[in-house]
């Protein structure tokens, strides 16, 4: 599906004024996107990029030297909300500067309507917003603050989003690796999470979509694909649901790896792990959060398993991948949350050998239910089972990495490290290696021996053939 008429037209209005601006001051527009979140808000920034590089905005370095400042924001929790509005308050000393400047927030919170209330009411230099339905209108929103400088609050609830992005221009940020939306939303309503009412209900693109989508990227010399759904398990796109789409994806030409999140533990299956074993793109790394080792606290999160239901879908994805690393996400501290609670869920992580653990405070999200569950642990209480959690897991993350010293692997070269002195690379199990490389193996897979390793990484040196 191609682009619509609409954000076309839009788009072609924006540039011509773009381009009349150039002639009379004689440099570009330039723009800046501030991302937050998860992976699908990166890729909904590589959209809202596309849009500002087709309209005629340049990319600025940072956000002082814009002309057109995005802030994809998220509002799964409040630390992350708060976060962002202290960031975008320190944006109105660079308004004060540039008074033509435009401020755009969209995201997450921008469907929370007490949020963009908010903004309307005490951020009088933001010029508008989106939310995440209407990213696709964002040239119409630049093209109206242009002609009449008023500002804007778009909330499309019912726009029918994976239509009107098809085909939409996407600015890639990632290296060899890219992110491929395959659905949108979320019908789970678990009882802490906000991603239902802001990201709204679950629809799944076309298979047909996804496929040529994929091909690009491969022809294009991408080298690992990340799938991205709320629940990739859900896929409804093609016959065979999500199994068989990674069963497509895998016959594509090309060396490249497959890697998709999140799953959901009540979805995921025999036919899933099936997959993944008999696809020799998939990776060996399996995300499934698992939130709480405690019966009661799951029921009360509406997570729709038990503690040994999830043990069991692990011992049946690792017979099927006995290589698979697997990962988590967990909640310390959920409203009622005794210390028996916090104990079984160390217990699980115990058993459950994850390679890392996403661990997270319980934040309370307005509109959820869990909201409106009654808590008064104290706040050092939670803090303290919070690190004890921490503690559990990076022992049992650091064995995991210490077991692999003096083994070889497989490894895709992803970038070089921050001090420029290594490059940095991913084993299949999304394991972090540090290696002392030629720059030019960047986008390249290789073997790497093991020399050294801690709890979040590893060190190798690169194992050279005949070839070399």
């Amino acid at each position: 599906m191609s682009i619509t008429r609409e954000s076309e037209r839009y788009i072609g209005l924006v540039r011509e004024e773009n381009e009349r601006f150039f002639r009379a001051v004689g440099r570009r527009r330039r723009y800046f996107v501030d991302t937050y979140g998860c992976q699908q808000n990166e890729s909904d920034s590589e959209i809202l990029r596309g849009l500002a590089e087709a309209m005629g905005y340049e990319p600025a370095s940072d956000a002082s030297g814009a002309d057109l400042i995005v802030v994809n924001t998220c509002a799964v929790r409040e630390h992350a909300e708060m976060r962002i509005l202290g960031n975008v308050g320190a944006m109105s000393h660079i308004k004060k500067k540039n008074p033509d400047l435009m401020i755009v927030m969209t995201g997450c919170m921008m469907s929370e309507g007490h949020m963009r209330e908010r903004i309307k009411n005490s951020f009088p230099y933001v010029s508008g917003t989106l939310d995440t339905n209407s990213h696709a209108r964002l040239p119409e929103l630049v093209w109206s603050f242009l002609g009449d400088r008023k500002r804007r609050y778009y909330f499309d609830e019912n726009r029918d989003v994976l239509s009107e992005t098809e085909g939409l221009p996407r600015v890639r940020t990632n290296g060899c690796k890219a992110w491929l939306p395959i659905m949108k939303g979320c019908d789970n309503f678990c009882s802490y999470c906000i991603v239902p009412y802001v990201r709204g209900r679950e629809a799944s693109r076309p298979s047909d979509a996804v496929l040529r989508e994929a091909r690009e990227l491969v022809e294009n010399g991408e080298k690992e694909i990340t799938l991205l759904g709320q629940n990739v398990n859900s896929y409804r796109g093609i016959d065979g649901g999500f199994p068989a789409l990674l069963r497509k994806i895998n016959a594509i030409p090309g060396e490249f790896r497959i890697r998709f999140m999140t799953s959901h533990p009540k979805d995921a299956g025999e036919e899933l792990f099936r997959a993944m074993a008999e696809c020799e793109k998939v990776a060996g790394n399996l995300h499934l959060p698992f939130q709480s080792g405690s019966d009661r606290i799951l029921k009360a999160m509406n997570r729709g398993y038990t503690a040994s239901q999830y043990l069991e879908k692990l011992s049946l994805a690792r017979r099927y991948r006995p290589d698979l690393d697997i990962t988590s996400d967990v909640i310390v501290g959920f409203p009622g949350e005794t210390e028996e609670d916090y104990l079984a869920t160390e217990a699980l992580v115990r058993e459950a050998g994850f390679l890392s653990l996403f661990t997270f405070i319980y934040s309370r999200r307005e509109g959820t239910r869990a909201a409106r569950i009654p808590d008064d642990t104290p706040e050092e209480i939670i803090k303290n089972r919070f690190r004890r959690l921490l503690s559990v897991q990076d022992e049992i993350s650091r064995a995991k990495n210490e077991a692999l010293v003096s083994e070889t692997v497989r490894v895709l070269y992803d970038g070089i490290n921050r001090e420029g002195d290594a490059l940095t690379a991913r084993t299949s199990g999304n394991r972090l290696v540090s290696v002392k490389a030629d720059p030019g193996l960047v986008g390249s897979f290789g073997d790497v021996r093991i020399t050294s390793a801690s709890t979040w990484s590893l060190t190798g040196e690169p194992i050279r053939t005949e070839a070399d």
